[in-house]
């Protein structure tokens, strides 16, 4: 399964299991096997970047395995290929995100005019406290 240009998924480390899925539909719910549990197994996967791994295991939460394994399910359509592409295109765009880098904070410094008005103010608010001093009473 191609991801990027640069990244193909070996169909070996995607491994699929046909199981009867939940909710309304039926006998035909009750007797097919049409929804998807995609397995890829990350830990055996050396064509994603280490950094790429590491924000896929974060973004996945839940649906990873403690052996490295990420487990998608799909049962919203009737069709079994339905399911199939649907389970295939959701891990797609999870490597897709992953592959994505964020970018770096940059820090904000306040400008110096804001610097000078927070001076101002902490100066004013001295003086105002100042005079309500009693006369007598010097530091």
């Amino acid at each position: 399964m191609l991801i990027a240009q640069t990244i193909l998924i070996d169909e070996a480390e995607i491994e699929e299991r046909f199981i009867r899925a939940s909710g309304p539909g039926g006998q035909h719910v009750n007797k097919t096997e049409s929804a998807v549990q995609l397995r890829f197994d990350l830990a055996a996967n050396t064509t994603l970047p280490d950094a790429a791994k590491r924000r896929l295991v974060r973004l996945a939460g839940s649906r990873m395995t403690k052996d490295g394994g990420l487990v998608l399910k799909a049962d919203s359509h009737r069709e079994r290929e339905r399911n199939r592409t649907d389970a295939r295109d959701r891990l797609r765009n999870l490597i897709e995100q992953a592959l994505i880098a964020p970018k770096p904070r940059k820090k904000a410094r306040p400008s110096l005019a804001s610097i000078k008005r927070v001076k101002a103010a902490k100066a004013q608010k001295s003086q105002t406290k100042s005079m309500r001093r009693k006369p007598g009473s010097e530091d």
